[in-house]
C-alpha cells in the first residue's frame, strides 16, 4: 500500500483534492503519489523518463486505476495515448479503471473511459459489471447514461442477478428500484442460483419500500423458486406482518380483477364514488332534519352513516381513486348547495337579477372545473428517443443533477417545472396539485383554476346571502331581538337542512376565497406561483442573507404579470409575452424581457 493515503477498491476509497494540494516536494515525488494528487508535469516527466504506464505496483493497480478513482482526467488521457490499457484489471478485486470510477460517482470519469473504449459489460472480481455496482452504490445518473449508451437494463451479473434484483436485495428504500423500473426491466426474470424474481429479494431482504414498488409494476406473485417458494411463502417465513399483508392484499386486488362484476365496479368506480358521496351527503342533512329532538340519536346515526362510509371506500374504492374523494365532496356539495337554491331560497327571491346572477355563477362553476379537471396542466412529454439523448446531452455538459433532470419521468426539467407525485409527471410552470380538482395545476389550466376559484366564491357568497334571506322571512328569530345563542338554534330547529348546506357553503367559500386571493397575490405583485412562493419563504428562513419575493426574473411588474398570465394586451397597453414553459431551460429570454420592461 503507498502512501499519501492511497487505497484500493475494496477499501476506503480516496477522493485526493486537486489539482496541486501542497506536498513534500513534487519534484521527489513518485508517479503513483503524482497521479493521486494529479501533478501532471511530474507524471509525464517520469513517463518521458522511460516509466511503463502499463506497469502495475504490487499490489496489481496501474497508473489508469489511480487516475481513474481520483478523476483526474487529463492523466487518463495521457496514459491511453501513452499504451495504457484501458480495460485493465486490477486492485483487490480485479477491477478495470471504469469500476474504480463508478464506485467512486465520477460520472465525467465515466463518460471519458468509455468514450476510450471501455467495456461496460465487464465483470470484476465480485461478479458485477459496471451498471451493477452504479446501482449498488445508487449513483444514479451513471446508471441513466450507462442505459442510455446502449448498456441492457436486464445485463446479468456472475449469479444471474439483474440490477433490479440487486436494487431489491441490497438496497434498502425507494431508490433506486423506483428508478430502474421507469426503464422497463423484466419483472419475472430469475437468478441462475435461487430462482428468485426481484420480489422474491425484496421480500427476503424486508425491503419494504421495493416490494410495494414492485407490487405496483405488476410483478407476478406466483413464480416460484428453486426451494417451489412464491413471494407470499417468503413473506410468511420473514414474519413480517406488514410485509405479509402488502402481498396478500395485491393477491386479492388482483383476483377481484378477474371477476366480471368486479371488473364492472372498477370501470365506474369514479361515478360509484360520485354517486355514494352525493347519497351520503343527502343522509347526513336527513338525519339532522329529522323531527327528533333527541341529539343523542342523530349522533348515534351519523357514527353510524360514518362508518358505512368507511367501510364502503375500503371495499369499493381502490387506492388510485381514493384522491378523488375531496372532488366528489366538492361536487357533492355544489349539487346539493344549487338544489338548496332552487327549492328553497329562490321562492323567497323577488329580483330577477339575483336569480340570473344564482343561476351564471353555478353554470359557471361546473364549466370552468371541468375545463380545468380535463385540460392538459403541462405535462412534460418525450419519447423514449428523445429521454436517452438527453441523458447523454447533459451528462456530456456536465448538467446531469437533479435540478436539471427528474429521476422519475426521465426528462430534462425546463425552468419552474415540477415533478408531481400525485400525478408522477413533471409539470411545466407548476402551481399545486389541487386535491379538489383532482389535478395538478400548471401552464396549460392555470387561468381556468382562477376562473373555477372565482365562480365558486361567487356561488358561495350568493348562497349565503339567500340563505340569510330565507332566515328572515321563514324563521321567528332575530340576531338583534333574541341574542346569539337563540337566533343559533332557533335557525337550527327552523330548517336543519338549510343550515347544513349554509355551514357547507361556508366552508368552500372561505377557502376558495383565500385561495383566490393568494393566487391573484401572486400572479400579479409577484409573478410566482405557488410552489414557488412557498420555496423562497423557506428559504428565507434558513438563509444568512434576506431573500426578496419580488426580486425574482419572473416578476415584470403588477401590469405585465397579468398581462402575461391571461395573454391580454388590454387593449393594445401592454404586449403579453409569449413563454412555452414546457421548453424553456434558461433565463436569458427572460432576463432580457426584464430589462426592456425596466427601460
Amino acid at each position: 500500500m503507498h502512501d499519501c493515503h492511497s487505497t484500493h477498491e475494496g477499501k476506503d476509497l480516496p477522493v485526493l483534492p486537486g489539482p496541486y494540494p501542497i506536498v513534500e516536494d513534487p519534484s521527489t515525488c513518485d508517479i503513483v503519489k503524482a497521479t493521486q494528487y494529479g501533478i501532471v508535469e511530474r507524471c509525464k516527466e517520469l513517463v518521458e523518463a522511460g516509466y511503463d504506464v502499463r506497469q502495475p505496483d504490487k499490489e496489481n493497480v496501474t497508473l489508469l486505476h489511480w487516475a481513474a478513482i481520483n478523476n483526474r482526467q487529463e492523466l487518463v488521457k495521457y496514459y491511453i495515448s501513452k499504451g495504457a490499457v484501458v480495460d485493465q484489471l486490477g486492485g483487490d478485486l480485479n477491477s478495470t479503471p471504469l469500476h474504480w470510477a463508478i464506485r467512486q460517482g465520477h460520472l465525467p470519469m465515466v463518460m471519458l473511459l468509455l468514450k476510450c473504449g471501455a467495456d461496460p459489460t465487464l465483470i470484476d472480481g465480485e461478479g458485477f459489471s459496471s451498471i451493477h455496482l452504479a446501482v449498488l452504490f445508487q449513483h444514479m445518473p451513471i446508471v441513466a447514461y450507462l442505459i442510455s449508451k446502449g448498456q441492457n437494463i436486464d445485463t446479468a451479473d456472475f449469479n444471474g442477478q439483474t440490477p433490479l434484483m440487486l436494487s431489491a436485495q441490497k438496497v434498502i428504500g425507494p431508490e433506486p428500484t423506483r428508478f430502474l423500473l421507469k426503464f422497463n426491466p423484466s419483472l419475472n426474470a430469475v437468478d441462475n442460483v435461487q430462482k428468485n424474481t426481484a420480489l422474491h429479494w425484496a421480500i427476503t431482504a424486508g425491503n419494504t419500500s421495493a416490494v410495494d414498488l414492485l407490487l405496483e409494476a405488476g410483478a407476478s406473485l406466483d413464480v416460484k423458486n428453486v426451494k417451489g417458494e412464491t413471494p407470499l411463502d417468503l413473506a410468511y417465513q420473514s414474519l413480517n406482518r406488514f410485509m405479509v399483508y402488502m402481498v396478500k392484499e395485491e393477491e386479492r386486488m388482483r383476483s377481484r380483477r378477474n371477476s366480471r362484476l368486479l371488473k364492472i365496479v372498477e370501470k365506474y368506480e369514479l361515478f360509484l364514488l360520485l354517486a355514494s358521496s352525493l347519497m351520503w351527503m343527502w343522509a347526513i342533512g336527513y338525519i339532522m332534519n329529522l323531527s327528533s329532538d333527541s341529539w343523542l340519536l342523530k349522533g348515534g346515526l351519523l357514527l353510524f352513516l360514518l362508518f358505512v362510509i368507511t367501510l364502503f371506500v375500503r371495499q369499493c374504492v381502490g387506492l388510485k381513486n381514493l384522491k378523488y374523494l375531496p372532488t366528489a365532496f366538492l361536487l357533492s356539495s355544489v349539487f346539493w348547495m344549487s338544489v338548496t337554491c332552487f327549492f328553497w331560497l329562490l321562492p323567497d327571491l323577488t329580483n330577477t337579477f339575483l336569480e340570473v346572477t344564482g343561476m351564471f355563477s353555478v353554470v359557471g362553476l361546473l364549466y370552468y372545473f371541468y375545463k380545468t379537471w380535463r385540460t392538459d396542466p403541462g405535462y412534460i412529454k418525450t419519447s423514449e428517443k428523445e429521454r436517452k439523448e438527453n441523458i447523454v446531452a447533459l451528462a456530456e455538459a456536465g448538467c446531469l443533477d437533479c435540478r436539471t433532470f427528474c429521476t422519475s419521468c426521465l426528462v430534462r426539467k425546463p425552468l419552474r417545472s415540477v415533478h408531481c407525485l400525485a400525478c408522477d409527471s413533471c409539470v411545466a410552470r407548476y402551481d399545486q396539485h389541487s386535491v379538489w380538482i383532482g389535478q395538478c395545476i400548471g401552464i396549460g389550466n392555470h387561468h381556468y383554476y382562477l376562473l373555477f376559484l372565482s365562480f365558486l366564491t361567487m356561488t358561495g357568497v350568493w348562497l349565503l346571502y339567500g340563505t340569510l334571506l330565507y332566515w328572515s322571512s321563514r324563521c321567528p328569530t332575530s340576531y338583534y331581538r333574541d341574542g346569539a345563542w337563540t337566533y343559533f338554534t332557533q335557525i337550527m330547529h327552523c330548517s336543519p337542512w338549510v343550515s347544513y348546506i349554509f355551514a357547507v357553503a361556508c366552508f368552500h367559500t372561505a377557502w376558495a376565497a383565500l385561495s383566490l386571493t393568494l393566487q391573484l397575490y401572486q400572479i400579479a405583485f409577484l409573478g410566482l406561483t405557488s410552489h414557488e412562493r412557498m420555496n423562497l419563504l423557506t428559504q428565507r428562513k434558513s438563509a444568512k442573507h434576506p431573500v426578496s419575493l419580488r426580486r425574482t426574473p419572473y416578476n415584470l411588474g403588477c401590469f405585465q404579470n397579468l398581462a402575461d398570465f391571461f395573454q391580454c394586451s388590454c387593449f393594445g397597453l401592454f404586449k403579453p409575452n409569449v413563454v412555452d414553459w414546457t421548453k424553456q431551460y434558461n433565463l436569458f429570454h427572460l432576463a432580457k424581457e426584464k430589462s426592456v420592461h425596466s427601460v
